[in-house]
């Protein structure tokens, strides 16, 4: 690496001093230190201007997105976006329609609008409404399709087809069926005839239910809205019946409103405490067939009511059929911060407690409907479960 592109990059990462002598970047190095500039400050604008510094209008903002978008890919615009709204001040942009036109707009942006809702004046609550739906949108195209792939319906062993999904072929049946269409040259087996199981769809009479039990605390917000997006999807197959609840110190039970997943959103009210034991005591009031329901709790398990209570009625629920899961977060990054104390306590009532991404959560569903060993399905995923806490 030369001179002067290591004096670049350090100018670059450390800011523009003005006393180091010539400047060594070119106009679009200025640009790009400027855009960060503006947001982390420099080394040597930081005594003179303090951190951040986007300004008060949503046009600078407007040029300032411009700039970052120019050049950085969607992700880490997204990431600088999240570190923006996080400093002072910068929250009040989101409140201005112009700068919800420009932004790139992701799940945490989604959480960051429904939080503020309340506090929107009409003509942004519309553009807010505008850019969630663009964002839900995106998601239900990336998830859609695979839910209903992974629900549709549970695998009938004794019923075979001869052309079956890649998922469901039946591997040593097909090697058997085409033995004879060994290549020696090649060492392997050419298939001619796929044999598979079949899948079957349920009666209406004999649907299983879904509750997604999800904790709408500030800490769950990227979890809340994943969860209404898979449960609007959800709710779109004849194969399961779905219910949304979501909690806080209240209960608010969205499952009227699965049909439009931009109203689920902006149903869901960010923040406040937690009273797990209550919203579960709710669900379970609902739960028709035990033997038939799957209960989804979806939280990071900090009981702000009452733990023993909880503790009790998840151990009443699994003992009447029900099949509870506890998902600690449902976000891209599947690592989540939770009670390490309750999380133990539900972990040893063999009430699987674990984190999982959304690319995760449709064969996660798909194997519960089955009634599966989800911890067995954990670990295939490599994903870590909660162990139970037996002392």
């Amino acid at each position: 690496m030369s001179e002067a592109e290591r004096s670049r990059r350090w100018t670059l990462a450390l800011g523009i001093d003005p006393e180091s002598g010539p400047d060594p970047l070119s106009p679009s190095d200025r640009r790009m230190s400027d855009a960060l500039g503006a947001l982390y400050g420099g080394a040597a604008d930081a005594p003179k201007k303090g951190r951040g510094g986007l300004g008060g209008s949503a046009p600078s903002v407007a040029k300032w997105l411009g700039d970052i978008r120019a050049f950085f890919p969607a992700p880490v615009v997204q990431v600088i976006q999240k570190d923006a709204f996080e400093r002072k001040g910068l929250r009040q942009m989101l409140l201005e329609p112009e700068f919800l036109a420009t932004v790139e707009a992701d799940v945490n942006l989604v959480a960051d609008l429904v939080s503020l809702r309340s506090v929107m004046p009409e003509q942004t609550r519309e553009t807010a409404r505008e850019v969630i739906g663009k964002v839900v949108a995106e998601l239900m195209a990336r998830l859609e399709a695979r839910t209903a792939e992974a629900i549709r319906g549970a695998l009938d062993r004794s019923r075979r087809t001869h052309r079956p999904r890649f998922a469901d072929i039946d591997w040593p049946r097909t090697i058997r069926a085409n033995l004879r269409h060994y290549q020696s040259e090649q060492r392997t087996v050419v298939p001619e005839r796929l044999v598979g199981f079949m899948r079957q769809q349920r009666r209406i009479v004999d649907l299983d239910e879904v509750v997604l039990c999800v904790d709408q605390s500030g800490s769950m917000a990227s979890s809340v809205v994943y969860a209404s997006i898979f449960a609007a999807v959800m709710a779109s197959l004849p194969v399961v019946a779905t219910k949304l609840v979501c909690f806080d110190t209240a209960i608010v039970d969205l499952t009227e409103e699965l049909a439009d997943p931009v109203e689920v959103l902006f149903g869901v009210q960010l923040g406040g405490g937690t009273d797990i034991n209550r919203a579960v005591a709710y669900c379970a009031d609902r739960i028709e067939r035990p033997a038939k329901s799957h209960l989804v709790l979806i939280t990071d398990l900090y009981e702000g009511g009452d733990a023993d209570a909880l503790v009790d009625r998840l151990a009443a629920l699994s003992r009447l059929g029900v099949n509870v899961i506890v998902l600690l977060a449902l976000t891209d990054t599947g690592r989540p911060a939770h009670d390490p104390a309750l999380s133990a306590r539900v972990a040893a009532l063999d009430i699987p407690v674990f984190a999982c991404t959304p690319d995760q959560f449709p064969d996660l569903m798909a194997a519960a409907l089955r009634r599966e060993d989800i911890a067995q399905w954990a670990a295939t995923q490599d994903i870590k479960t909660i162990r139970p806490d037996v002392g």
